[in-house]
């Protein structure tokens, strides 16, 4: 059994029409422009949780005592 389900050889024919029809160079530059965009959005995910993280307000940090109690409040929620 192949991927979702299909055999082999089904996808190797389906990558054989793919090929006929659009041809190995025009396959490379799909590739590269599609690699090149998973980069960038890569990229980009990476410098908006950085700056994220720089504009959070400090007066929104819960000490850590406080975050212990969170936890406390929660892990009895639970059980009861």
């Amino acid at each position: 059994m192949g991927f979702g389900g299909m055999s082999l050889g089904s996808l190797l024919l389906i990558l054989l029409i793919v090929l006929v029809l659009f041809g190995t160079k025009k396959l490379r530059n799909i590739g590269s422009d599609l690699g090149s965009a998973v980069k960038g959005f890569k990229q980009a995910m990476g410098e908006g949780e950085a700056s994220a993280e720089k504009d959070e307000p400090a007066h929104l940090e819960q000490h850590p005592s406080e975050k212990a109690k969170d936890t406390e409040h929660s892990v009895n929620d639970r059980h009861a």
